[in-house]
């Protein structure tokens, strides 16, 4: 399976986060019954677990309620690195709080340095499987396809946080 990203500046959250790499953003686009799977486990209807990325009219609900975009928005910037006020205290708290954004800092470096274009083009290598060229999300400990581990350069460079996020959520999940 090929997966290449023409770049879209729809698909590039203006906080760094590659929207093609999420998987609400893939399972709206090519798996129905791993949108289910994602609804019930998070206790919402199907049809909120719709996702064109960040710039979309259609954006899941946390995406759609998302303070960084709008911040953006109304300070003319496509990237919050853009901002006179980078890094904001906001952006600091989203990015400290769950492992598929650890690299926000250098993804507003390299859109800095190369541009929003080049950028899309090295996460759209970086999230693909080696294997078999299925772009998978920083979840996807291996590949959604073929089954190869690591699932993609993320996954391999951030595996520990990955893991020890998951398991985080698993005893959260099992508290409440």
């Amino acid at each position: 399976m090929n997966n290449a990203q023409q770049p879209d500046l729809t698909l590039a959250a203006v906080c760094g986060l590659f929207c093609p790499a999420c998987a609400i953003y893939i399972a709206t686009r090519e798996t129905p019954e791993k949108r289910a799977e994602i609804a019930q486990q998070r206790h919402r209807p199907v049809e909120s677990l719709v996702c064109d990325g960040c710039r979309a009219e259609r954006r899941y609900i946390y995406c759609e309620s998302c303070t960084l975009y709008a911040c953006a928005m109304a300070k003319g910037v496509d990237f919050c690195g853009l901002c006179d006020e980078y890094p904001c205290d906001d952006l600091k708290t989203f990015q400290a709080a769950r492992p598929h954004r650890i690299e926000l800092w250098e993804a507003q470096e390299r859109i800095r340095d190369v541009g929003w274009e080049q950028w899309f083009a090295e996460m759209t290598a970086r999230y693909t499987c080696p294997e078999c060229g299925t772009l998978n999300s920083a979840y996807h400990l291996a590949c959604r396809v073929c089954g190869a581990t690591p699932s993609n350069v993320y996954v391999a460079e951030h595996k520990a946080e990955i893991m020890a996020n998951l398991a985080q959520r698993a005893r959260d999940k099992e508290q409440s």
